[in-house]
């Protein structure tokens, strides 16, 4: 089989069709989680703790030059815990999201038990030898 044949394989099945759909859905969530911690749980954290913005939140590593030319280097821990925070509550979403759907998952219903058949043929001899006696 060539490669472009198997991948042609590969990308006909469903699950990838799926994957793409949650990929693009999960893009569109992120933006709105984005902008829910940014614009309103940092906002409030910061004012809990006395007015604390985490996004300027950094360490200086190298200065800027007197000119202006050559930006400062920092080390921005304050935008890391805000993208912390971000991937709790998209991680929590995602966790409430699939256990609501499995609850409302049709559950299959329980096959019959397989009787195995040396079993069905002696009871086939069992219920002969009834009728016989």
């Amino acid at each position: 089989m060539s490669i472009v044949s198997e991948f042609k394989e590969f990308a006909m099945k469903g699950n990838v069709v799926d994957l793409a759909v949650g990929v693009i859905i999960g893009a569109a969530f992120g933006k709105i989680v984005a902008s829910l911690v940014g614009d309103i749980f940092m906002p409030l954290l910061g004012l809990a703790t006395g007015g604390i913005n985490f996004s300027d939140m950094a360490v200086t590593l190298k200065a800027a030059s007197a000119d202006g030319k050559v930006p400062a280097t920092l080390l921005a821990y304050g935008k890391f815990i805000q993208a912390s925070i971000d991937f709790l509550i998209v991680a929590i979403a995602i966790f409430l999201f699939v256990k609501a759907i499995n609850r409302f998952k049709a559950k299959a219903p329980e096959a019959a038990p397989v009787t195995p058949p040396q079993e069905v043929l002696l009871t086939e001899i069992r219920d002969l030898l009834k009728q016989k006696a």
